[in-house]
């Protein structure tokens, strides 16, 4: 028997876009339209347009000649901006939509969990879509029957378990459906990135679900942008841009594609960002940090003294009371790490001149090696000014944080902390 759960070969998805949809047509339409035909020609002819130029279809190719394999058992990452053909490729997986070239090979029985509710039939309850959906993957009454109590537990739907499903909020669409999906026994489990309808409690317990999944030796197709998720459950990833594969391998390796990717988009200058959003009392500028060197520089070492500097304007001439400022840092996945907050510190600016700069003093920076983005926030008498997310990007290099020519493994977490250790007898008298 082959290990290979899922092989796709040179598969293509071509959508039709801004064509107009033609209903059905009569004997009489079909009769007029081929008598009236010539005119309209030869009227667009005389008016220097070219015959059917207007009438052209624009198509897309929401996949091209995406090629890979799936062994059994392995869970497997689909990563890749919006737009890029995760959830098309779901979909002809699924058998929702064929593809428009190539092929797709599926060997066992597909669970799948593309959108909230997928399947279900809103007027039936919770009970019967639950039979129901068990039915379709081809499992027999006793299965689903052996299963029914823990899926309702998973749910948390217990009360309303024979309750019609149009009832239902969002989260619970959400719970009983990825319950269904993830209970009865697929050997192939496709989700989507539904995940993030639900609160962080239930998410939590899905990835969990996914983990005992794919420990359990069935496969695992998980799209989603939540790129920790991705690291802990997937040992493969398969990077998507514009409906083509352009990187599959290890997480890492891919994620960090993933990273490039997106960063490498050029940014406008911060005084030209439009994606902004406050008042605009107070308007930032420019955006740089200042090495222990005295010279601006994105490149960090690890310890080292670094100044990062905001330059900034008002709307008006006269100074500003009551300002409160923060930088907050995230790592490449997007995972918050750490924040320079005025009102941390104590240090809200009771009065700022109508234009300047602000200088946030870090000693001994303490972020691990890697690629950061920051945004900056500003409130004025507690009303929002100005904030500009991923307002810039900062590389940090490994440096000789704790003067001992070490750093800690680059798995053991993103931040240094400065610390002392002891040792002392057992009979020694605490203080």
């Amino acid at each position: 028997m082959s290990d290979i759960a899922i092989r796709v070969d040179s598969l293509g998805k071509q959508y039709r876009i801004g064509g107009k949809q033609e209903g059905y047509r009569t004997l009489r339409d079909t009769l007029t339209e081929t008598f009236v035909s010539p005119f309209r020609r030869a009227r667009k002819l005389l008016r220097g347009h070219a015959y059917g130029a207007a009438e052209l279809d624009e198509t897309i190719w929401a996949l091209k000649d995406v090629s890979l394999e799936v062994k059994r058992g392995e869970v497997v990452g689909i990563i890749g901006r919006n737009g890029a053909g995760k959830t098309t490729l779901l979909k002809i997986l699924s058998r929702i939509t064929e593809p428009t070239e190539g092929q797709a090979e599926i060997r066992g029985r597909v669970g799948s969990l593309l959108e909230v509710g997928t399947g279900f039939h809103p007027e039936l309850t919770g009970r019967e879509n639950i039979y129901l959906n068990g039915a379709i993957l081809g499992m027999r009454k006793a299965e689903i029957e052996r299963k029914f109590d823990e899926i309702v537990d998973f749910a948390e739907i217990e009360k309303f378990v024979d309750t019609p499903v149009k009832h239902y909020s969002s989260g619970m669409y959400v719970r009983l459906a990825f319950a269904v999906a993830a209970h009865l026994e697929p050997e192939i489990l496709l989700v989507d990135e539904v995940l993030a309808v639900g609160d962080a409690a239930f998410q939590k317990k899905c990835l969990a679900k996914m983990g005992n999944i794919a420990m359990g030796g069935r496969t695992v197709l998980f799209v989603s942008h939540n790129m920790g998720a991705i690291q802990n459950l997937c040992g493969t990833v398969v990077l998507l841009d514009a409906g083509e594969v352009v990187s599959n391998g290890p997480t890492m390796r891919v994620i960090s594609s993933y990273i490039e990717l997106i960063q490498g988009e050029p940014k406008s200058p911060l005084d030209d960002r439009l994606d902004r959003k406050g008042d605009g009392a107070l308007r930032f500028t420019k955006f740089y940090s200042i090495s222990s060197t005295g010279g601006q520089t994105d490149t960090i070492s690890t310890g080292e003294n670094i100044t990062f500097v905001i330059h900034y304007e008002t709307a008006k001439a006269e100074p500003l009371k009551n300002v409160t400022v923060s930088i907050p840092f995230y790592n490449h996945m997007g995972q918050y790490m750490f924040m320079c907050w005025t009102r941390l510190t104590g240090q809200d600016f009771e009065e700022i001149s109508s234009s300047g700069r602000f200088e946030a003093y870090i000693p001994k920076f303490s972020l691990m090696p890697g690629r950061y983005t920051v945004n900056i926030y500003c409130e004025v008498n507690g009303i929002l000014a100005d904030w500009i997310t991923e307002a810039a990007s900062i590389n940090v290099i490994g440096g000789d944080f704790f003067a001992t020519g070490y750093l800690s493994p680059d798995a053991h977490g993103g931040m240094l902390v400065e610390h002392e250790w002891r040792c002392k007898p057992d009979n020694l008298t605490e203080d």
